[in-house]
């Protein structure tokens, strides 16, 4: 007889009984009648053509063939087990849900925890820069983005994820690289490369005269602000976690003394239902201690 041949829940049946050598209790374990098991490894035995058991003031015991089977009955299920799962992923539909990430934020541990709690789920994450990362959600570009504060809220879903530090980029011979701290007040005089309005508290506390001038139009991304702040055009203000992300030895990397926060907010289209991406969202607050 072929393994082919081989009926899988005889076998299974075959593995309890091996294991526990009692039928009493094998029966218990498979939830089937001791009778009925009797019966079916009987059965299996004439199938098979060899004697699996000796029955006997010893209670019951493997023969030579019944110890062989059992080793290679294992591989067998196992194998069984593993085809059916990987049948179930390919017949089973992929729901997919789609992450924009801010600079610096990693929503690495988030999509694996969304896809190992449901077969077909899968996570596609992409980098949004600081003037796409609310269009893209009101656009259907992404499901989700890991945005930061100030952000306009309007027809918005959000979620509190964490707050962290702000950091001064500057030069790397400024006067005030080697400075292990600075306050707002200290840059003054220095070109601020972006609005002091997307960093909350920084307009309240520099002096007045604090200068500040966009970059140009084009320039969105960390690695263009990073090369006006080498070519000593100014200074950038980014959250802690961008600035560990985005070393290089031309910039200097100073914190910011009296700042607020950056805030991390999870945003969603409200007006879209989609429990997918509402699932997503669970998993990122469960996992927010791994998003920096």
């Amino acid at each position: 007889m072929s393994s082919s041949d081989l009926d899988l829940r005889k076998l299974r049946y075959f593995v309890a009984v091996a294991e526990e050598l009692n039928f009493g209790r094998a029966a218990q374990r498979l939830h089937i009648a001791q009778p009925v098991l009797s019966r079916q490894i009987r059965a299996f035995e004439d199938e098979l053509g060899a004697q699996l058991f000796t029955r006997g003031s010893r209670g019951t015991q493997l023969t030579p063939a019944g110890t062989q089977l059992l080793q290679d009955a294992k591989v067998l299920l196992d194998e069984a087990k593993a085809l059916r799962q990987r049948l179930s992923r390919v017949a089973a539909p992929t729901v997919t849900v789609t992450v924009g990430v801010m600079p610096g934020l990693r929503a690495t541990a988030a999509a694996a925890a969304f896809e190992a709690a449901g077969s077909g789920r899968r996570a596609v994450v992409r980098q949004v820069s600081w003037n796409e990362q609310v269009e893209v959600v009101r656009n259907g570009g992404v499901d989700v983005v890991y945005a930061r504060e100030p952000i306009d809220h309007r027809g918005l879903g959000t979620a509190p994820l964490l707050e962290e530090p702000l950091d001064a980029v500057l030069p790397a011979d400024d006067p005030l690289a080697d400075r292990a701290s600075v306050r707002p007040a200290d840059l003054a005089s220095r070109l601020l490369l972006h609005d002091p309005a997307v960093l909350p508290g920084f307009k309240e506390l520099a002096v007045p005269e604090q200068r500040w001038a966009p970059p140009r139009s084009t320039v969105h991304s960390v690695e263009d602000k990073l090369e006006h702040v080498a070519a000593r055009e100014g200074f950038v203000v980014l959250p802690r976690s961008t600035t560990a992300y985005y070393r290089r030895p031309d910039v200097r990397v100073v914190p910011i003394d009296d700042l607020p926060t950056s805030q991390v907010t999870l945003i969603w289209n409200a007006d879209v239902d989609n429990p997918v991406r509402d699932a997503f969202v669970a998993a990122a607050l469960e996992c927010r201690d791994d998003t920096i």
